[in-house]
This record gives structure tokens, C-alpha cells and sequence, in this order.
């Protein structure tokens, strides 16, 4: 009778170990990877903001947030296995597929780049993009989407390949001194640095693609810009913690659409206001509209990238696009 009631607490006591097993394998296969391409830009303000708010850990995600200067950056972290998603432009789906990998925007997070040209104002001549013509422009990195925007509008202006030249400068910091150096005669950038720069009237805004409206004008159509991308044989593989992620980021825009910029900011660390919070709330004032309400694509918006980029990239001149395997709203509308 002994021996089975030893026998009986030590099968017992097995079980108990094994669900705690399983329960931390299920735990560590939730914990996910996101690399954002500058997550103190508000352009990616929701990557950071769904942290704060405890999104993530409501649904039962052990979400690591790394931080990247460019989205090229971030896109090539993904590609190398290193993390699992990217907090970037939706662009880099279309120009991936371009070169045969199959990458997908599965919560799309804004309908407008959020970007602007600016340009120094030490060049008062400059009116327009094709003024820029023999100068140098400031992107956030080669081949990431500040540099497609660029080349895009240059060749929309009339420009020829080889009339301006593009060079990486990041943003923030490294923008500023590089337009105060004269390093870049304009440079394309988002905020905080676009209030930074008209602050000190150190420069001006020669293009605006901070609303749905200026940017209609601008590339002819919605530009759905920032979003949550992954590898989409990631995405097959990890419906369940996709549908986690896409419910806590669904949560985040709905938050960002019901809330002013003043209770966002609160929410935000307080360095990425560098120094100047008041700027940072009335920024975010006007740039909200941007976001998604509920991180579906805009049915419009991916035609017009792919007009963008079809333009002037030779990896996308030519080739067939499939656009429905560039994004997916499979997971956003099932979000709680």
C-alpha cells in the first residue's frame, strides 16, 4: 500500500513537471522579435505605444522592441533570421517580391508616409523638386523608403537619374548636422525632427506627406506607409501569435483614433520629445490622422506603391507584382 501510494505521488508530482514544461515551451514560443526602423519617429509611434499600454503582455506576448536607424536596416534583420517582424514601410513587400522573397504587411498601421522634404534655408531659390536639381538629398538609409520617395518625386519633377544624388543621413540628430553642415542640401524626414528643424528655421518644407489629402496630391493616390511586416512563411507557420499581435496593434489605433495628442504622449518616453514636449503634442495633433482606425489596408493604397516604385526601380520595372501577396487582412479583422 506504501509503495503505491509513493508510486502514485511520484507519477503525480511527473505531471506536474511536464504541464510546467509545456507551459514555458508555449510561454517561449511566444516570445517575439520586432525590429522598428527608428521607433522614436512617430511614424512608428504604435510599435512602442502597445508596449506602454501592456497590449502585449494582455495577450500573453513576450514582445522584445529593438531599434534600428533605417527601415532598409530593419528589413535586412528580417531577411537574416535574426528577428521576426518589422515595424517599416509596406513598400519593402512589393520591392521584396521584385527580387522573389515573399514578405507581407499584416497589420497596416498608416494610409500617408508621415514624411516630408525639407530643405535648407540656406538655398532660398528652391520652390519646387525640380529645383533640387545638382543637389545632394538626405535619406534615412539606400534603398529604404525615404530613398524611393525621393528618387520617386525627382523623376515625377522631371529629373534624370543622376541629377541629384542620395545620401544616408538617419534621422534626428544625424539629420540635423548633416543639413547644418550642408552635407545634404534637403533631406526627407519625419517627426519629432520636422519640428526640430522649423523651430530653428533651419529649414523649410518643400513637399508634405504628413495627411491623406497632401499626399493624394503629392503620388497621385492613398500611400499606406508604416506597418507590421513579416516573412509570410512566418506567418503560415504562427497564426496563433500573429492573431495576438495583430489584436494587441489593433487596439493600439484604436486608442491613437479615440485619444488627443496629449494623452499619447503621456504614454510615450519622455526622451523622444527631446526637450520639447509641447512640439511633440501639437506634431502629434496633426499628424494622428495618418493612422489606420483598425489596421486594415486602404484598398487603393498598394496600387499607388507599386506605381511609385515602378517609376524608377529596376528591381520592380517590368516584373509581375502579385499585391495580394504583399499585405493580408486576414488577421485584422479577426482581431478582438
Amino acid at each position: 500500500m506504501r509503495f503505491s501510494r509513493t508510486l502514485f505521488h511520484t507519477v503525480a508530482l511527473s505531471l506536474v513537471i511536464s504541464a510546467a514544461s509545456l507551459g514555458a515551451m508555449a510561454h517561449a514560443a511566444d516570445k517575439i522579435t520586432i525590429m522598428v526602423g527608428g521607433f522614436e519617429k512617430q511614424i512608428y509611434l504604435p510599435a512602442k505605444l502597445t508596449e506602454s499600454l501592456g497590449y502585449f503582455k494582455d495577450e500573453g506576448l513576450d514582445v522584445e522592441i529593438l531599434n534600428e536607424a533605417a527601415g532598409v536596416d530593419a528589413e535586412n534583420q528580417l531577411l537574416a533570421g535574426a528577428v521576426q517582424a518589422v515595424v517599416g514601410f509596406y513598400d519593402h513587400c512589393v520591392d521584396l517580391q521584385a527580387k522573389g522573397k515573399f514578405v507581407e504587411s499584416v497589420v497596416q498601421f498608416s494610409q500617408a508616409p508621415g514624411e516630408v522634404e525639407l530643405v535648407s534655408n540656406k538655398y532660398p531659390d528652391i520652390k519646387s523638386f525640380a529645383d533640387l536639381k545638382g543637389k545632394t538629398l538626405g535619406v534615412t538609409g539606400l534603398g529604404s523608403s525615404t530613398n524611393f520617395l525621393t528618387l520617386y518625386m525627382a523623376a515625377k519633377a522631371g529629373l534624370k537619374p543622376g541629377d541629384i544624388v542620395t545620401i544616408p543621413i538617419g534621422a534626428g540628430a544625424t539629420f540635423i548636422a548633416a543639413i547644418q553642415q550642408d552635407t545634404a542640401q534637403a533631406g526627407m524626414t519625419t517627426e519629432p525632427t520636422i519640428s526640430r528643424m522649423l523651430k530653428t528655421n533651419e529649414a523649410r518644407i518643400l513637399v508634405d506627406l504628413r495627411t491623406v489629402p497632401l499626399t493624394e496630391a503629392a503620388l497621385g493616390g492613398t500611400y499606406p506607409a508604416a506597418s507590421l511586416y513579416m516573412e509570410t512563411s512566418w506567418v503560415e507557420a504562427h497564426k496563433p501569435e500573429v492573431q495576438k499581435l495583430a489584436n494587441a496593434f489593433v487596439k493600439t489605433l484604436h486608442f491613437i483614433n479615440t485619444h488627443s495628442g496629449a494623452e499619447i504622449a503621456e504614454k510615450m518616453p519622455k526622451d523622444f520629445y527631446v526637450g520639447d514636449k509641447e512640439g511633440y503634442i501639437k506634431a502629434l495633433d496633426a499628424g494622428k490622422g495618418m493612422f489606420t482606425p483598425d489596421g486594415v489596408m486602404p484598398e487603393d493604397g498598394p496600387k499607388t506603391v507599386l506605381a511609385v516604385l515602378s517609376e524608377f526601380s529596376k528591381n520592380v520595372k517590368g516584373k509581375q507584382i502579385d499585391l495580394s501577396k504583399t499585405y493580408t487582412t486576414e488577421f485584422v479583422k479577426n482581431a478582438k
